[in-house]
């Protein structure tokens, strides 16, 4: 058990960038109107508190566990949704991202030679290869937001 360390310029271009994508996929799940300035303080907060928990020497995951919870209390409280509909949201959202990021690491570290001792050590690779896993949950939210059942 210990701290992971996570630098500030990781949280910037990937980490807050990754909580914006998944309340935008939250927000539809819940079915709750796409308010950006709501999903962008939202996200923008999980990120830093996600950030802030990795300091500590706590074991690894903590972190996504509080997430998830402050999620679901920012869906219900703040997007003022349905409660279930709200934790639904939150575990379906964490687990489209999980997805999405091991189905990016597998796919693109290969492609690119990229070892996990890189992603540890080589902070540009370890964004740049986040990236994309960020960018298709923005995709998933919007085709679900376009197509979804009126």
């Amino acid at each position: 058990m210990g701290s992971i360390n996570v630098p500030w310029i990781a949280l910037l271009l990937q980490g807050i960038p990754e909580g914006i994508a998944v309340v935008t996929l939250a927000f539809v799940i819940a079915k709750i109107p796409l308010k950006w300035n709501r999903i962008l303080l939202i996200g923008i907060v999980l990120a830093v508190i996600s950030y802030v928990v990795r300091l500590f020497p706590i074991p690894f995951g903590v972190n996504i566990f509080l997430q998830i919870i402050l999620l679901f209390l920012a869906l219900t409280w703040l997007g003022k949704g349905d409660f279930s509909l709200s934790l639904i949201a939150s575990l379906v959202s964490f687990l489209a991202l999980a997805i999405c990021e091991f189905a990016c690491l597998a796919l693109l570290m290969p492609v690119f030679g990229v070892t996990p001792e890189t992603l540890f050590t080589n902070l540009v690779i370890r964004i740049e290869i986040g990236e994309p896993q960020v960018v298709l949950i923005f995709i998933a939210a919007f085709l679900l937001n376009k197509f979804k059942p009126k």
